[in-house]
């Protein structure tokens, strides 16, 4: 059930970046955009992220609070970075962008938005780690990546 919250997620951040954010409005929202970003979610976003947390939870077991930052800090110090490289490789992809405009975009986007990955999920992975049961960690990042998701939405669809 992951995979389609993931999706629907991405959708809806989508969705909220082109309208408040972008204030497209209805007749200039890009749908074909939103289905991208959906189908990211679907095959990409939840896939990715909901093994990871299996894997964390195999590589650093138990839930004090000493490991809940140890997680933390494997999550946003190795997966964090890679994640989102990647999101914005496949999203210049999906897009349409050649190699080159697509490392190009990358390059242009990559640290800022690392840096504001930074300000939003290290706190949220300490409170995720320490106070959630692995089987439910996806759904409490995704309901926070709302908002990421708008934000990265709105910069990998910033041409």
């Amino acid at each position: 059930w992951a995979v389609p919250v993931a999706g629907a997620l991405m959708g809806a951040g989508d969705v909220i970046a082109q309208q408040l954010v972008e204030r497209r409005g209805l007749r200039g929202h890009h749908g074909q955009r939103t289905l991208k970003m959906m189908a990211i979610g679907f095959c990409f976003v939840g896939p990715v992220v909901g093994n990871w947390y299996r894997i964390l939870d195999r590589l650093i077991p138990g839930n004090t609070k000493t490991v809940a930052v140890k997680k933390m800090v494997l999550d946003q110090g190795g997966f964090a970075p890679c994640f989102l490289g990647c999101f914005l490789a496949i999203t210049g992809a999906m897009n349409g962008l050649s190699v080159q405009d697509n490392w190009s975009k990358i390059q242009q986007d990559y640290t800022d938005a690392l840096m504001t990955n930074y300000c939003i999920w290290p706190p949220v992975q300490v409170a995720n780690f320490y106070f959630v049961p692995l089987q439910h960690r996806l759904a409490v990042v995704q309901c926070v990546a709302i908002v990421w998701n708008c934000y990265l939405s709105w910069k990998a669809n910033r041409m």
